[in-house]
């Protein structure tokens, strides 16, 4: 089954002054993706998020969610109601309790009973905050204030989730339920575009990656296609008498592209170019030379790694 673009924009552009922010981007984002948007500092992924939640004017192109197109000028408040958008300093009322707070936004998407009170119950279960319902939000960890941020997104069924840095300062604890969350409002059939610093949160995450610099869209693809086009193979090596002897020992192998040491400095990663039998080949050269082998196995470069192999410094 084809599967239609939840979001798609035509040369879409945000100019403050003399700062181009949104470069003429033209984005897709399939129904039931989690995509996940990465760049340096000033890349305009904020500007970006917040033009596609309406929230910033564009100067220029157009926005189409589930193909109906975002009128500029207007307050679209039908499409705006299809979107839950999460930016980076949402607000809160630490002296109202978790259920409060979100009753009140529910009043504001003037939802009513009964089915007010049991949306309020449906969300509070997928964000797993049921216990917390009476508890002041002052006396929540920051975790739990991020999942009831997103509690509130949620709480007006829209189809389509913009989450600006949801993670940001969370401990790996507080991450993994925040993305066991997002991954269970993917499968009850919403889209996510997800911008966050942290790579190894959105490789476990997404299914597919858009890559911004200078305002434009430089990559935008699936996960999978991402790997297949940009992750060199590698092969990881440890042995008993160290990285030094392991250098060492390394054969003049045509496969071999670079190598550096392993951040805990106990392996080898080799660039390695060749295939499986290539590999036996390696590993045959390196015992003939007298190496104990404690780690031999191969690997593909991560999503950090392809971001600083195409010359990124710092993704935010």
């Amino acid at each position: 089954m084809t599967r239609e673009p939840a979001i798609r924009t035509v040369d879409l552009t945000k100019q403050f002054d003399r700062h181009l922010a949104v470069n003429h981007v033209d984005l897709e984002i399939l129904e039931g993706e989690i995509y996940g948007l990465i760049g340096p500092n000033g890349a305009g992924k904020t500007t970006l998020i917040r033009l596609l939640a309406g929230a910033e004017e564009p100067s220029l192109g157009e926005i189409y969610l589930g193909g109906e197109r975002f009128r500029r000028g207007q307050a679209n408040p039908i499409l705006k109601r299809r979107l839950g958008y999460l930016p980076d300093d949402y607000p809160l009322y630490d002296e109202l309790s978790v259920w409060d707070y979100l009753d009140y936004f529910a009043r504001l998407y003037e939802l009513r009973d009964p089915k007010r009170t049991q949306r309020l119950y449906e969300v509070l279960e997928l964000v797993n905050l049921e216990t917390k319902a009476k508890s002041p939000i002052a006396t929540l960890s920051r975790g739990m204030k991020q999942r009831l941020g997103l509690a509130r997104t949620l709480v007006h069924q829209p189809i389509v989730l913009l989450l600006d840095e949801p993670v940001s300062g969370l401990d790996p604890i507080a991450r993994v339920e925040f993305r066991n969350v997002i991954q269970a409002v993917r499968a009850a059939g919403m889209t996510v575009l997800i911008s966050s610093h942290i790579l190894s949160d959105l490789e476990e995450l997404c299914t597919a990656i858009g890559i911004m610099e200078l305002g434009c869209l430089v990559e935008s693809t699936s996960l999978k296609e991402l790997y297949h086009r940009r992750a060199r193979q590698q092969v990881i090596v440890g042995a008993l008498e160290g990285v030094d002897a392991l250098q060492a020992a390394l054969p003049a192998d045509p496969n071999i592209t670079g190598w550096e040491v392993s951040s805990h400095g106990e392996t080898l990663v080799l660039h390695f170019a060749g295939d499986g039998p290539a590999r036996a080949q390696l590993l045959r050269s390196l015992m003939a030379a007298g190496l104990s082998i404690t780690e031999f196995h191969a690997a593909q470069e991560d999503l950090e790694s392809i971001f600083f192999q195409m010359g990124h410094k710092q993704a935010s």
